[in-house]
């Protein structure tokens, strides 16, 4: 299965395992699943890091490389769909990662609570 990483899971699975449930660290690991990380949570990570939330000391690409993770581009087409999503979650990474895991047909995993609301597979 296709699973689409929503920010903080990546964060998680990245420095703080711990805090990831047993079902998701199986399905990380499963070889079967193509773990998928978002050009928007890199943005999201870097923006972060600019301005002083996050310290991420080493290559955060070279890291989720060697995770095995494989990189998902953010479309226009992606972007399209946002018109369309209801206005639930006022975080604007948070609505195109929604958006980008309905148009690429993956699950999405997160443990965010306000992402059950929409109208997506979770993990």
């Amino acid at each position: 299965m296709r699973i689409l990483l929503d920010t903080h899971i990546v964060l998680w699975a990245l420095d703080a395992p711990e805090k990831l449930t047993p079902k998701q660290i199986n399905a990380l690991e499963n070889p079967a699943n193509q773990i998928l990380v978002s050009s928007i949570s890199i943005a999201e990570l870097m923006i972060k890091q600019s301005i002083g939330k996050l310290n991420i000391k080493a290559d955060l690409l070279y890291l989720i490389q060697q995770m095995g993770f494989d990189y998902l581009d953010y479309t226009a087409q992606d972007a399209l769909f946002l018109k369309d999503l209801p206005y639930i979650h006022r975080d604007p990474f948070d609505s195109m990662l929604i958006t980008q895991a309905l148009q690429q047909s993956c699950i999405f995993m997160s443990n965010d609570a306000i992402i059950k609301q929409y109208d997506c597979h979770l993990f």
